[in-house]
């Protein structure tokens, strides 16, 4: 044969082999990916819908999952910057308390054990210095005894609303069984959202329920209800703000008009709801999230993309307060203003101190369904 044609020849079969290397592992390659793609929808498969065999828990709703950008819509004139990147979020669907825990509620909890809030411990000023700035002096005895924050309004305008403490007073005797100091009572008030509950109050209730707290993802999403991209979970129009919520409504701290029926606290269910039924999503009071807060978090988020069921950043950071733990807070509150902070927006979210317990600050549980199935396993 000739060498020539025994050359060509040789090469020829060369470069199909090669040909045949490239396309199988390119097929293999594909398949891999295919793969790959698979697994990650199933392990972000969103839980939508009530499984079978699960009944709605009494006084709960069920909050069908999925998909939402977590954080301020474009056209919201009051977005602040810690509401900011907004970033896609998936969710699972999840049990949720239709209102806010009420006194009545918290009430069960005490009686059945002998549970002692924050509030209504006796101070430790060996522990307290702890939390506070090195060399911070030790206040008074008369001082250091149980108590709560409690809102006075001014008796003039304020013209700096970042100085707090012109419209909060340190109250002694001030907790869940007297919101506004020992000389007060929730006797007839039942159905008002209890206050004056620390973090740990939140969790030690939720624990004895057989609930948790929210993540922050499933607060926004639960109260943005089915219509995701709104300012309010009523709508867009600030207008309707009288009719949904109790919030602030004049100047602040100074008066009250009282266009929403109410100064302070309003009973449970006093507006209307959502469209997933949950009642007082944005004013009333403030509801603990188990969400760290972090101002770096979000941005964090938006660089991964579309996150799945996420649970909060995992340290607590604000270069405003350093020295404090802080969780997220969501919803606003009856001293919600405009002029102050707007915070009856789905999107808005506040810092609190984990051992903060405060006249306007409650909660609300939740139940996912891997706590179901795994309270039906121990069974």
């Amino acid at each position: 044969m000739n060498s020539d044609i025994y050359c060509k020849r040789y090469r020829k079969e060369i470069l199909l082999l090669i040909f045949f290397v490239i396309i199988t592992s390119c097929k293999k390659e594909q398949e891999h990916k295919k793969v790959e793609r698979t697994l990650t929808k199933q392990q972000t498969q969103i839980i939508k819908d009530v499984p079978k065999g699960i009944a709605i828990p009494e006084g709960m709703v069920w909050i069908p999952g999925g998909s939402f950008s977590q954080g301020a819509v474009k056209n919201d004139p009051m977005i602040m910057k810690h509401e900011t990147p907004a970033h896609p979020v998936s969710v699972d669907g999840f049990f949720m308390d239709i209102t806010e825990v009420t006194n009545a509620q918290f009430k069960k909890f005490v009686d059945a054990t002998n549970y002692i809030t924050v509030a209504e411990r006796e101070i430790v000023w060996e522990e307290m210095k702890k939390q506070l700035p090195p060399n911070a002096p030790k206040p008074h005895d008369s001082i250091l005894q149980p108590g709560s924050l409690i809102f006075k309004k001014t008796k003039e305008s304020v013209p700096n609303l970042f100085d707090y403490s012109q419209w909060w007073l340190w109250k002694i005797g001030a907790n869940w069984k007297h919101p506004l100091g020992p000389e007060s009572s929730i006797e007839g008030k039942d159905e008002y959202p209890v206050v004056h509950i620390a973090y740990e109050d939140a969790v030690a209730y939720c624990k004895w329920a057989g609930r948790r707290l929210p993540t922050e993802a499933e607060w926004e999403y639960a109260s943005r209800g089915k219509e995701k991209n709104s300012i309010f979970f009523w709508g867009n129009d600030i207008k309707d703000l009288s009719s949904y919520a109790n919030t602030w409504e004049g100047e602040f701290p100074l008066q009250n008009t009282k266009a929403d029926g109410y100064e302070n606290k309003a009973p449970v269910r006093s507006y209307p709801p959502n469209s997933y039924h949950l009642y007082d999503m944005a004013g009333n009071v403030w509801e603990w999230t188990q969400d760290w807060y972090n101002t770096t978090y979000y941005n964090q988020l938006k660089q991964q993309g579309l996150t799945h069921n996420p649970k909060g950043a995992e340290k607590p950071y604000n270069p405003n307060n350093p020295a404090l733990r802080e969780k997220v807070i969501k919803g606003g509150s009856f001293l919600c203003s405009d002029s102050y902070c707007a915070s009856y927006r789905n999107s808005a979210r506040m810092a609190t101190s984990t051992d903060s317990s405060l006249e306007h600050l409650g909660f609300r549980t939740v139940l996912s369904v891997g706590m179901i199935s795994n309270s039906k396993k121990k069974e």
